[in-house]
């Protein structure tokens, strides 16, 4: 009897360790969830893009689609035909130079450099370049909102300048779910909401201007997968990686494609 009652409390207390280890582990999966929405999209419509194209920044001038492209000796601003993939009109920069994003505002192209230190000002009729500025940090993406150049450059920042002189006039950290979001690369600004690329991933990110702050996002690997498929083995992840938002006032459509990607794609979703 003393064996079965010690056996029995040894039962017992099992079953309470077991039951209390069943409860923590219940509470820990209950973690809060992301604040962030999920954006859906449609792809409307699907045209040819030049694998060469090392692209670093798309914008649109008057229904004409500009492209902005990079590498030093390979660096590129044209006037794009988007039904052929090929350049209506094209400028080669410096062989030193390695182009990044690109915008339009006051019928003026602006293009970063990614480590030049300098912003390259065309006029947008003709790519006739104007002037240049001075850049203080990398060069990576570059959007406007119709007043201020909102430049990022791989950080967590982004940076607002005044087009007339490149004056910094605010700098603009990003966050999701309350974190730092690292890596924003290529911009668009579209009805209020700051549209960004995030190098090496498959998202753009929907961010409020005003504070900072990542409202929605949209996954696209769909794109990503599919480019997989058409040239196998290229590196959707570093070099190849998805790259370029253009929005078209005149349409109302948005365009995105990747470096050295076969397609550019028009998507549609709520913007």
């Amino acid at each position: 009897m003393k064996t079965f009652g010690t056996l029995l409390l040894y039962f017992s207390l099992l079953c309470m360790v077991s039951c209390t280890n069943s409860t923590d582990n219940t509470n820990s999966d209950n973690s809060p969830e992301s604040s962030v929405k999920r954006i859906s999209y449609s792809i409307t419509g699907v045209y040819p893009h030049d694998t060469s194209s090392f692209t670093q920044g798309l914008a649109f001038y008057k229904g004409q689609l500009l492209e902005g492209t990079g590498y030093e000796g390979k660096s590129k601003l044209m006037h794009m035909d988007i039904k052929t993939g090929k350049p209506v009109k094209a400028v080669r920069l410096d062989t030193t130079i390695f182009g990044e994003g690109v915008t339009v505002i006051n019928d003026t192209i602006y293009q970063l450099t990614w480590k030049n230190n300098i912003v390259l000002v065309y006029s947008a009729q003709d790519l006739k370049k104007i002037k240049e500025f001075p850049l203080n940090t990398d060069g990576w993406g570059l959007a406007n909102d119709g007043k201020n150049l909102i430049v990022s450059d791989g950080s967590s920042n982004l940076y607002f300048y005044e087009p007339s002189t490149f004056r910094l006039l605010r700098t603009q950290s990003v966050t999701e779910d309350g974190s730092p979001v690292s890596n924003i690369n290529e911009l668009e600004y579209i009805n209020g909401y700051i549209y960004a690329n995030q190098w090496q991933y498959n998202y753009i990110l929907k961010i409020d201007p005003n504070n900072g702050i990542v409202v929605a996002k949209m996954d696209l690997t769909e794109l990503v997968n599919r480019v997989q498929a058409k040239i196998p083995g290229i590196d959707t992840g570093t070099v190849a990686t998805l790259n370029g938002i253009a929005y078209d006032p005149q349409t109302n459509k948005i365009y995105v494609t990747g470096k050295y990607w076969p397609e550019l794609y028009e998507i549609q979703f709520e913007h």
